[in-house]
């Protein structure tokens, strides 16, 4: 096992996938009305513990992570420090602030620092606590979906927004075992992160058009036709042997990710009319600028 590659790799997916599993469970809390109490503490509970796990690799990554990955704002954007507190603001859900502003001094590889075997076993150790994290909060998404469709609980959330960050804590589930058992991530293929991050942007236009006020039809109709392009777009993926979609995926998501910066702004300067809380338009920025750097490496 290449020590170095395993330590970077895994801090990298933390970095970005830890923030990501952290706000699945603000959003879930965020969702549940006063009949699911207990729904609403495990929730919370899940929030905290992936906020220590970030702020461990926070901590960790500091001369560690790559440039490439700090400069994509698939870590931290120009907006979320805000996006955190007008949403802590809005929900009365407390969120810990000091993570970001640590994200934002965060300093990359060419800054210099050695990696050896106490970093190793200290991200041996992060990992093996992001295993079992994340087998219990996907439990915790099945058994909210299965309540939602067997229509035994209300959320705020779509019955289609929990299946899909469902997926994304079973794909970083994967990569850690993966770098637990291999020590990288060679061998997955760039066909099925395109399939994979294709359906995710899909989904979030679809999300997008489902959570706008509805005199807000010019940005309706741009996050329909988002949609409708990503659903053609992941058909031609999904159905090409051993051929990527590298260049129209690429094209397509800068667009995307350019309307979601101009959304997320939109909210934050409540200039957009939405049920769409401005850590969630923050959030799936943040998740394009993550697969623009895959597409782009």
């Amino acid at each position: 096992m290449h020590t170095e590659h395993y330590v970077v790799t895994s801090l990298e997916l933390h970095l970005f996938f830890g923030r990501i599993m952290k706000e699945h469970a603000f959003f879930l809390k965020a969702g549940f009305t006063p009949a699911n109490p207990a729904f609403s503490n495990r929730a919370e509970f899940f929030k905290r513990e992936f906020e220590k796990l970030l702020y461990r690799a926070v901590v960790l990554s500091n001369g560690v992570a790559g440039c490439d990955v700090l400069r994509s704002e698939e870590v931290v954007t120009e907006f979320t420090a805000v996006a955190e507190r007008q949403t802590e603001r809005l929900t009365g859900i407390a969120i810990n602030k000091e993570i970001t502003a640590r994200e934002l001094r965060l300093r990359g590889t060419n800054c210099g620092r050695n990696i050896g075997e106490r970093e190793y076993r200290q991200v041996q150790q992060l990992n093996r606590m992001a295993l079992r994290l994340l087998d219990g909060l996907i439990s915790f998404k099945e058994t909210i979906l299965h309540k939602v469709l067997c229509c035994e609980m209300f959320t705020m959330n779509y019955p289609l927004l929990i299946e899909h960050i469902l997926r994304e804590a079973k794909l970083y589930r994967d990569y850690i075992e993966i770098l637990q058992q291999e020590g990288c991530l060679d061998q997955c293929s760039m066909k099925e992160t395109e399939c994979f991050w294709n359906r995710i942007m899909m989904e979030h236009a679809m999300f997008i058009r489902g959570l706008l006020d509805p005199c807000e039809t010019e940005l309706f109709h741009s996050a329909d036709g988002f949609a409708k392009d990503y659903c053609e777009l992941l058909e031609r993926c999904c159905s090409a042997q051993n051929q990527t979609m590298r260049e129209a995926s690429l094209e397509q998501t800068l667009k995307f990710r350019d309307f979601k910066m101009a959304g997320t702004q939109g909210i934050e300067e409540c200039r957009i009319r939405s049920l769409i809380l401005p850590l969630l338009a923050d959030h799936v920025l943040r998740e394009a600028n993550h697969y623009i750097r895959l597409l782009q490496s």
